[in-house]
């Protein structure tokens, strides 16, 4: 039997994505971010208000780095999401994370979360149903701690998803499928 349940932000698991740039004096604002995902191959929508620090940055720095979050850093990741730039502007640095710049775009690098992707800011949509920040991506990195064979092992990562249901956050980690291939079992 299936309930009527209350309508809320929710395709789940989304993402918890960090967003890194810098601020008008050189230091690093840093937001999550759950609502995010991939317009094309290299392409990255970011669905943001303007009234975010965040975004403020990225349009007038033209560039962002997003981060994949991961199980060793939730408590970091979710006071990036917690307290807001705008009231806290050294919120990285009381983080107690560590970054280098981008050498491809005007952005931070966080070190501590394992997959990075490097952004030019294309624009900002704000219309009615305008996404916010729409972005290229131009460089991925990744810690060679969660390659295996040269590939992104998932299981490494430990990423960290957002259920918007329960307000909680869950590791990404077990594989149970190959894609393209199991579904053609019945053809």
């Amino acid at each position: 039997m299936r309930r009527d349940i209350k309508t809320t932000e929710a395709i789940f698991p989304m993402p918890v994505l960090m967003i890194a740039t810098y601020n008008e004096d050189g230091s690093i604002d840093v937001m999550n971010a759950a609502w995010g995902t991939m317009l094309e191959r290299d392409y990255i929508i970011l669905n943001l208000t303007e009234t975010h620090k965040t975004v403020q940055n990225i349009k007038a720095r033209k560039a962002f780095t997003v981060s994949i979050a991961d199980s060793k850093h939730v408590v970091e990741a979710d006071y990036f999401g917690v307290v807001s730039g705008n009231k806290v502007p050294d919120k990285f640095a009381k983080s107690g994370l560590t970054a280098k710049k981008s050498e491809r775009v005007d952005a931070p690098i966080i070190n501590e979360f394992p997959l990075c992707m490097e952004c030019e800011f294309i624009e900002y949509q704000d219309d009615q149903y305008g996404c916010g920040v729409i972005g290229k991506i131009v460089n991925t990195t990744a810690d060679e701690a969660v390659l295996t064979d040269g590939k992104v092992d998932i299981e490494k990562v430990s990423a960290i998803a957002f259920d918007p249901y329960t307000h909680g956050y869950y590791k990404v980690t077990e594989r149970v499928g190959e894609a393209f291939k199991d579904g053609l079992r019945m053809k």
